[in-house]
């Protein structure tokens, strides 16, 4: 009798044994945006310490927007992500088994204004300058953002509400993808836009007469900005696979903030579809120098501070999410130490 139940519990224990190997050996499933907020993943990538040696190459995923992430962390369809926290909030207020595990970036947002509406920026009030530019014009300002929810159109809604003291009606919002947004700047189709870099230095760089009139700080102090999210569940079952991650995460942030030479050239090939010039690249990365930052526990009070400005504005309609249990700083000490 005694040895049957010994056997029974070697059994059972090597089933467990066998279902954490398989879970090791196959793919991780990683989702991304072609943007430099996630140029952690494309450094770890290109150098190949993202994942243990002997681990099958990881299936990126790739997304054009926060939302359309959400909706597939919500339906359980990546194992990692490199999101904004503002989509990553959602998709855990919504069900979605997800731990913020390290940060990207921060202040990563700047609202870029073309010649004209630039101009009422560097000559009066920065809070009069899109009234005094609809009076003169006779139109309200458009100005594109991405998608509601996401971290640059909450930003930009906290800045016009809490920074400028002005009604957001005062801007005609419109809500494109990255590639739509740099499009529209380009071919003067708008006024202004929300951007991330390197969308910003690319459209500097080919119109001379358009400003950023405000980023980082100016827009919300500490602003956290993309993140690195696992399930819970790869943490549970495999926490050397996710202590990996975050290594490589924390390499990769000193590499962006030693190296913007180096670096871009391990990004290229991601951002934009790979048709950025290398040397607007690693000045975008420069430009991003104090931006990159890995320690999650530097983003917990202003993740509280953008979640409940989120509330106000009706984003987090599934409810609140308990910031300090969704991010987990134990990885990143590890590494740390």
């Amino acid at each position: 009798m005694f040895s049957r139940i010994v056997i029974a519990l070697l059994s059972v224990a090597s089933i467990g044994l066998a279902t954490a190997a398989s879970a090791a050996d196959r793919p991780l499933e990683i989702g991304y945006l072609p943007i430099l907020p996630d140029a952690q993943l494309f450094v770890g990538l290109e150098q190949g310490n993202l994942q243990q040696k002997g681990a099958p190459a990881p299936k990126l995923v790739q997304f054009q927007n926060g939302p359309a992430m959400t909706q597939a962390l919500i339906a359980g369809q990546l194992d990692v992500a490199y999101v904004g926290i503002g989509p990553a909030l959602v998709a855990r207020a919504k069900g979605a088994d997800l731990k913020v595990v390290a940060s990207n970036i921060v202040e990563q947002v700047n609202v870029v204004a073309l010649g004209p509406l630039a101009n009422y920026f560097t000559s009066g009030d920065p809070a009069t300058a899109f009234a005094r530019f609809a009076k003169d014009k006779g139109h309200k300002p458009t100005i594109a953002s991405y998608p509601q929810g996401a971290v640059p159109e909450t930003v930009f809604q906290y800045w016009i509400r809490k920074r400028l003291n002005i009604d957001p009606n005062q801007v005609h919002l419109i809500y494109q993808g990255e590639a739509q947004i740099e499009q529209s700047l380009l071919t003067g189709a708008i006024d202004g836009a929300v951007v991330l870099e390197p969308t910003a230095s690319l459209v500097l760089s080919k119109l001379p007469q358009a400003k950023v009139v405000a980023h980082g700080g100016q827009l919300f102090p500490h602003q956290p900005g993309a993140v690195l999210v696992v399930r819970d569940k790869l943490i549970r079952d495999n926490p050397q696979v996710v202590q990996q991650l975050v290594a490589a995460q924390v390499a990769a942030t000193k590499l962006l903030r030693d190296d913007p030479e180096k670096a871009s050239g391990y990004v290229q090939k991601y951002v934009s579809g790979g048709r950025l010039d290398r040397g607007l690249l690693e000045r975008a990365i420069r430009n991003s120098h104090d931006q990159f930052e890995a320690d999650p526990g530097t983003i917990v009070s202003s993740t509280k501070n953008l979640q409940a400005f989120q509330s106000t504005l009706g984003s987090l309609k599934a409810g609140a999410v308990d910031v300090d249990r969704f991010i987990d700083t134990s990885f990143y000490n590890k590494v740390a130490k």
